[in-house]
Order: C-alpha cells, then sequence, then structure tokens
C-alpha cells in the first residue's frame, strides 16, 4: 500500500481550467482516444529512459525490458496505464500536470469553442493528450519516480479536473509512471478486456514498445478439464510492437501510416499524404515524412517546436529535432532512424556534424518531391495550399539550391481566373502566356480587390495579358527573392519602364513616342507644380480608363513592405514616385487646358488619386480634400 506524506493542494493554471472544463463537458464523441493518448506519453517516457540510459545505465536499475500495461478493474470501474520509462520528479508532475508549458496557450484557448470535432482537432494540434483523461475519468490519480532517484522520492498527483490538484510525496518502488483513471458511470465500457484491447490495436498497434496486458489461465488436466485453483496470470503483448518505420513500405497498411502519423504528431486529424523512404549506400537512414492536413496553432512561430523524431539505429534520441528540415518545411512531421550518428549526439553536435546537412539536404528534396505528388491532386493540393502556403512562401528567400522547385509549387492569384482563390501555377501562367510575351507580369497590393482593381492592369487588360494578383504580406519579400521562373522573368507592373515585348507592333511603339512628344510642355509644367513631390512626370500608355497613377523606381521597396517596415518600427527613406498621364483621359485634357490658378491644384489632386489608388497615404490628406472641394466648386 502507497502511503503518501506531506500532501499539498495546488490550483491549475487558468487556461487548464478552461481547457479541462471543455474537454469534460464537450467531446463525448471523441472518447476513446484517452487511451491512445496515454501509450503515446508512456511509450515516449520509455524512449527517454532509452536514451538517457545510454550514458549511464544504472537508470534502468535492473529493468531494461521496457514496456508499457494496462489494467482494470470491472467492479471498482478502474483502468490503470503504467510504464516503466523515465518517470517525473515533484517538479517534472507540476510542470506537466498542472500547466500547458506552450506559448500561444490563450490563442489556442479562443479557438475553441465547444464544437465536439473542433475542438478535438484543436486539442490534437496542441498536444495537451494527457487532460483528455478526463473526459472518461471522474478522477485520475497519477503516481510516479523519476529513474535513478530514491525509492522515498515518488510522487502521487490526484485530481478530479475541477481547477485544483493535490500532491503528495510517496515511497515508490519502480521508477516510471502509472495512471489510474476513476471511470465515469458512463464510461465503464473501458473497464473491459475485449474494448481495451481493440482500442490498443486500433490506435497502438505501431509503437515499438510492448503495450501488455494480464491474461488469466487455468492450468488443465490431461483430459482437458481446469484444474480447480491453477490460475495463472500472465502478460501478453497486445500490440505488433514493431517500429512501423524499419518495416517494408509494401507491409504497411493506410490505416497504419494514418495511426503513426496521429502517434507522432499527437494530432486528431488524417494526414494529407506522406514519404516512407530507406536511404542505403555513403548515407544510410530511414525517413518517414508525412504533410499534416491541418495548421498546428502556433505555424507561424518560428522560434517554436519544430522538426523529426530522431532516432539512431532504432534508438530514441529526440523530439524535434529541427536541423534536419529548413524552417519554410517546419510543418512536416515525421521520423529519421539513422546508422550515420552516435548514439550519444546532442544538438549541439548536430549542429556541427557534416552528415546532417547532407541528409538535411536530402530529406528537403524528398519533401518536396511529396508535395509536387501531392499536387497532381489538385483538390488536396488546395486544402493543403489554404493551409501551409504562406510559410511555403519563405522557401525561394531560404533556400536558393531548391527554388525552381519551390516556385513550381507556389500557387497564385491571377487575371486569368479572377478569383480571390490561391489556385493558378507559375507553370499554368507560362502556359497561357501569348506570343510574343517574355515576362511573367505580378502586382503586389494590400489585399485582393486592391490588386485587381489597379490602374496598372489596364492596359494587360486590354492586350488580353495575364498578371498574377499578390496579396498575402509575404509577397513582396518573396518576389524579390524570385526574379526567375522557367527562364522567365517575374516583373512587378507598377515598378520600372513598362516593357511588354513584342506583344506590342512597331506601329504602337511609335505612336506612343510621338504623343509623348506631342505632350512634352505639359509634362514640363506638371513636374514644375509638383516641385519635389514626384521624381519623374510621363506621359504612359499604360493606362486606358484612370487619369494617372503612380510608378516606382525598378529597384525601390513598394508600398506594401514599406508599411510593414514602417509597422516593425524600422524607419524608411522617403521615395519619390514617377507620376504618369494618361494623354487621353477627359482629366488630363482639362488639366492641359487649365489656367495657372487651377493646374496646380489639379496636378496635385492627380497625384493624390494615383498614391489612394495604389494603397499609399498621403502625407496631407486635408490638403487634397481643400483642393479637391476648390476645383469641384468653381
Amino acid at each position: 500500500m502507497t502511503t503518501a506524506t506531506k500532501e499539498e493542494t495546488l490550483g491549475f493554471q487558468t487556461e487548464v481550467k478552461q481547457l479541462l472544463n471543455l474537454m469534460i463537458h464537450s467531446l463525448y464523441s471523441n472518447r476513446e482516444i484517452f487511451l491512445r493518448e496515454l501509450i503515446s506519453n508512456a511509450a515516449d517516457a520509455c524512449d527517454k529512459l532509452r536514451y538517457a540510459a545510454l550514458d549511464d545505465d544504472a537508470l534502468f536499475e535492473g529493468d531494461s525490458e521496457l514496456r508499457v500495461e494496462i489494467e482494470h478493474d470491472s467492479e471498482a470501474g478502474t483502468v490503470t496505464v503504467r510504464d516503466n520509462g523515465i518517470g517525473m520528479n515533484r517538479d517534472d508532475v507540476i510542470a506537466n500536470l498542472g500547466t500547458i508549458a506552450k506559448s500561444g496557450t490563450a490563442e489556442f484557448l479562443q479557438q475553441m469553442s465547444g464544437e465536439q470535432q473542433k475542438d478535438a482537432n484543436l486539442i490534437g494540434q496542441f498536444g495537451v493528450g494527457f487532460y483528455s483523461s478526463f473526459i472518461v475519468a471522474d478522477e485520475v490519480t497519477v503516481r510516479t519516480r523519476k529513474a535513478g532517484a530514491n525509492a522515498a522520492e515518488g510522487v502521487e498527483w490526484r485530481s478530479k479536473g475541477e481547477g485544483e490538484f493535490s500532491i503528495a510525496e510517496v515511497e515508490r518502488e519502480r521508477h516510471g509512471t502509472e495512471i489510474v483513471l476513476q471511470l465515469k458511470d458512463d464510461a465503464k465500457e473501458y473497464a473491459d478486456d475485449f474494448r481495451l484491447q481493440g482500442l490498443v490495436r486500433k490506435y497502438s498497434d505501431h509503437i515499438e514498445v510492448p503495450v501488455r496486458m494480464p491474461k488469466t489461465e487455468t492450468a488443465k488436466d490431461d483430459e482437458g478439464n481446469a484444474i480447480e485453483g491453477s490460475e495463472v496470470t500472465t502478460w501478453e503483448t497486445i500490440n505488433e510492437a514493431t517500429a512501423l518505420w524499419v518495416r517494408p513500405k509494401s507491409e504497411v497498411t493506410e490505416d497504419e501510416y494514418k495511426a503513426f502519423y496521429k502517434h507522432v504528431s499527437h494530432d486528431f486529424s488524417d494526414p494529407l499524404t506522406w514519404s516512407h523512404n530507406k536511404v542505403e549506400g555513403k548515407l544510410e537512414y530511414t525517413s518517414l515524412l508525412f504533410v499534416p492536413g491541418r495548421a498546428p496553432f502556433d505555424l507561424y512561430e518560428r522560434d517554436g517546436a519544430r522538426g523529426v523524431k530522431l532516432y539512431v539505429q532504432r534508438v530514441f534520441i529526440m523530439d524535434d529535432a529541427e536541423q534536419f528540415l529548413p524552417l519554410y518545411l517546419r510543418f512536416v512531421k515525421g521520423v529519421l532512424d539513422t546508422r550515420d550518428l552516435s548514439l550519444n549526439v546532442s544538438r549541439e553536435i548536430l549542429q556541427q556534424d557534416p552528415q546532417v546537412e547532407k541528409i538535411k539536404s536530402a530529406l528537403t528534396k524528398r519533401s518536396l518531391d511529396m508535395l509536387k505528388k501531392l499536387a497532381k491532386d489538385t483538390e488536396a493540393y488546395q486544402t493543403f495550399w489554404n493551409t501551409f502556403g504562406s510559410v511555403l512562401k519563405e522557401g525561394p528567400g531560404e533556400d536558393a539550391s531548391n527554388r525552381e522547385k519551390i516556385a513550381g509549387l507556389l500557387r497564385f492569384s491571377s487575371t486569368h481566373a479572377d478569383s480571390a482563390t490561391q489556385d493558378q501555377s507559375l507553370a499554368d501562367y507560362v502556359e497561357r502566356m501569348k506570343d510574343g510575351q517574355q515576362k511573367i507580369y505580378y502586382i503586389v497590393a494590400d489585399g485582393f480587390n486592391a490588386a485587381k482593381s489597379s490602374p496598372h492592369l489596364e492596359i494587360f487588360r486590354k492586350k488580353g495579358i495575364e498578371v498574377l494578383l499578390l496579396s498575402d504580406r509575404i509577397d513582396e519579400w518573396l518576389m524579390s527573392h524570385l526574379t526567375e521562373f522557367d527562364g522567365k522573368s517575374l516583373t512587378d507592373v507598377a515598378k520600372g519602364e513598362l516593357d511588354l515585348g513584342d506583344v506590342e507592333d512597331a506601329d504602337e511603339k511609335k505612336a506612343q513616342e510621338e504623343t509623348a512628344k506631342d505632350k512634352e510642355d505639359l509634362v514640363k509644367r506638371v513636374k514644375e507644380a509638383l516641385s519635389d513631390g514626384v521624381q519623374e512626370v510621363k506621359i504612359t500608355h499604360r493606362l486606358t480608363d484612370s487619369p494617372a497613377c503612380v510608378v516606382l523606381p525598378e529597384n525601390e521597396m513598394g508600398f506594401q513592405m514599406r508599411r510593414i517596415m514602417e509597422a516593425a518600427g524600422q524607419p524608411m527613406p522617403e521615395v519619390k514616385p514617377i507620376l504618369e498621364l494618361n494623354p487621353g483621359h477627359a482629366l488630363v485634357a482639362r488639366l492641359e487646358s487649365a489656367d495657372d490658378a487651377t493646374f496646380g491644384d489639379l496636378a496635385h489632386i492627380l497625384l493624390d488619386q494615383a498614391i489612394i489608388a495604389e494603397g499609399g497615404h498621403l502625407d496631407d490628406p486635408a490638403a487634397y480634400v481643400k483642393r479637391l472641394n476648390g476645383v469641384l466648386t468653381a
């Protein structure tokens, strides 16, 4: 019998209280996942002890056969899950069972709604599987001792999930952790051999650590009759207990891959796709990589936990080994098992090992190939892109060696579909290019509607030339690194000189030159009126409906990026735009015939309107309104 001493009652972290309330009252349809989560945590604890024991074999305490055990008591209505893994001390228990020790907690809880399926998925994303115990249990008791600690340093944690928990010191001979669930009246079905074995095989068959349950057998005489009082209890391994990634692909079912993904990711939803690969030769490793179907809550935290589970010759080394995939592929989950690293490898050693860079390069290509294959399924890839597209856009700036591959995976909105959905690839664009067109044209704006309505698109619509419509915050940064695709340069239609290549014939170009020459006096007057407000004034042929537009120099930072930098507190140098006038517009004709008293006001109005149309901000909006009112009432 375990005797508790120095018992102390503590309150849950506020976020845990909210989480428990939602889980206890909202997730009845997903109740059976509690066992999968407890087994996964127990298996992780065994993996961690195996790794720690590489440096100190004494941590096994003479019990190196790592395992997970499940027992039940139908009369008492309890289920017990125990392991002989690494175990926890008092500080570990409080940190792991009394708090949610991850950043972004508040954001996570704000997303929870009380809708069963949605919240189950969020909980899976967040990795708080232990708390799922309270879906089926009125009370949960955890008894644990850290491997290598004295028997007197055991800890007992107890809670009914109602806002507080008690913690006490206990005498515990065995290292590892034991979790006892006092089942709710409507969850007594789980105190049953057949039910528990079915759940183990359904969710945890792939776990390498054996999951065992007691089996009572009665001895029989020579005639096959049971011998009274000869009952013997043995432990039966319920799961296959073989590392799934070392099995041949042909022997692994789709359901097994999906179940294994949920184990390594603590996600409740199925992956979109996966890639299972074994490499032999100079490098020897096996990888099993998954693309999730939904984003984790901390996807945009670039410093958050990420990476694959690392094994060396099937010995667990570490979670979240981020050294093997680039940051722009941080959504990829999975396992890497290699022979080319030492068993006592650390994160610091990984940063210096030349083999790591070779494996990283290979896994990066494998991941990109996996996405390329997924892209053949338009609907599935659109799901991926809507979820992870903004992260993948970081790739061209971070991985020059794979820039072309990444570019082929990017998706954009465009004037071809005239829809906000980002579903057009660069390859699609190139295939649709007009005869004589040598460039891929795009425009960057604060939103899809702003991009679609930009005056800069007028000549392109007239000529039937497609333009990519970019409105994500990262797009301008992306395009500063993605300057070419399939031998075609990418050109911002709002910067520099307009060049439509051979789409325009010689007669059109000659007519444009003649018009520009005829309007030289007008251009000079406008430049004088605007003084230092513009870098240059020109006659343009890029407009058909608007009177004027502003253009930035070829290598100048765009309006969108400037605002992002300024919002981040970065001082930006002043930039003077180029004002281009549409000689065929009525307002420009009025400007040309205006007297000196109104000419300056009209010129300023055209400039300010052009800046507003580009999503820019006026330095003096009141002056613009005053000039406009003056012209309207003249």
